[in-house]
């Protein structure tokens, strides 16, 4: 079986960054051909769930039939101090590096042990673990990627909770969604993304692809169709609605609605694909803010963390 877009992931260069959809199915072919490992969390009964940006809303799905505590590398420590029950850590981090090593460190203090959940073997983070059980680290694969992109990463993650089965999410992509007739992404600088309540934990990842790719250029809300009715829409302005797996009839002008089916019975990673897919084709219609300054920008976190961090994530 070939894999056209992991072929076009292992071999893009600064000059030649692929748009986010090509992750999508560069990951989602990563796993038909790749199993993903199980992870046994179970010996937790609370524990505190700890990443940073798109790793924290993992945490929630992968957490979120669990009495878990959440915190990120901003708040981790307040939690361990004042929350008394906590049995244990998860780090969910795809490097392993950054702020990973310094939470893994401090979890030592604490009496706490740490699960690390993450796409990069031997990182700083994994040499502070006790590397005594199965559970105290799961390496997850991954596909190349630009940095920050980060979809291969999470994305097996979270299907190795829910066990969809990638094969189906492409199928599904190719049949419903890339048969679509789109309208004019590039008539609009603002855009509302409506989704299912259930899937309320993946509005932060969708909120952080916005920002990763368009910054403060390109306006964006993300709600659940619940959340609408609470003043969301007061201000009306030209933007463009996407409703993912409803038809939205109230929110916008009829010209200024799109709606996005969601297969029966979909799961979080489904959610996350196809939300990740409509996403790149607004990237693909406006100018490539993200690829114009993405070195510009490793170059300058290097510096803050004292690491090289570099545009092309191996």
């Amino acid at each position: 079986m070939n894999y056209p877009h992991i072929q076009t992931l292992e071999t893009f260069t600064l000059d030649s960054l692929p748009d986010l959809d090509i992750a999508v199915l560069g990951a989602l072919e990563l796993f038909q051909k790749t199993p993903l490992p199980k992870m046994d969390l179970s010996l937790y009964k609370r524990p505190l769930v700890v990443g940073s940006g798109n790793a924290e809303a993992t945490g929630k799905i992968l957490f979120r039939d669990v009495d878990a505590v959440f915190a990120s590398e901003s708040d981790f420590e307040e939690k361990l101090q004042h929350i008394e029950n906590i049995d244990g850590i998860v780090l969910l981090s795809a490097s392993g590096e950054k702020h990973a090593p310094i939470i893994a460190k401090a979890a030592k203090k604490y009496g706490k042990h740490v699960t690390l959940i993450t796409n990069t073997p031997n990182s700083s983070a994994s040499k502070e673990l006790d590397h005594e059980h199965v559970y105290d680290e799961y390496v997850l694969p991954k596909n190349r990627e630009p940095y920050t992109y980060n979809t291969s990463t999470y994305m097996g993650m979270i299907l190795s909770s829910t066990g969809e089965d990638a094969t189906n999410i492409v199928q599904f992509i190719q049949e419903k969604i890339d048969t679509m007739t789109m309208p004019d992404f590039a008539s609009y600088d603002k855009y509302f993304l409506i989704i299912p309540a259930e899937f309320s934990e993946v509005i932060r990842m969708l909120q952080v692809k916005f920002i990763e790719l368009f910054g403060r250029t390109i306006a964006r809300d993300v709600e659940t169709v619940e959340y609408l009715r609470h003043a969301a829409t007061v201000v009306p302005s030209h933007e463009l609605f996407i409703s993912f797996g409803y038809e939205n009839t109230e929110w916008g002008a009829p010209e200024s609605r799109l709606h996005i089916p969601l297969p029966e019975n979909a799961g979080y990673a489904t959610m996350m694909a196809v939300g990740y897919y409509v996403i790149a084709q607004i990237q693909k219609n406006h100018p490539p803010y993200f690829k114009e300054n993405i070195v510009a920008y490793t170059e300058k976190v290097s510096r803050l963390y004292d690491s090289k961090i570099l545009p092309i994530v191996e």
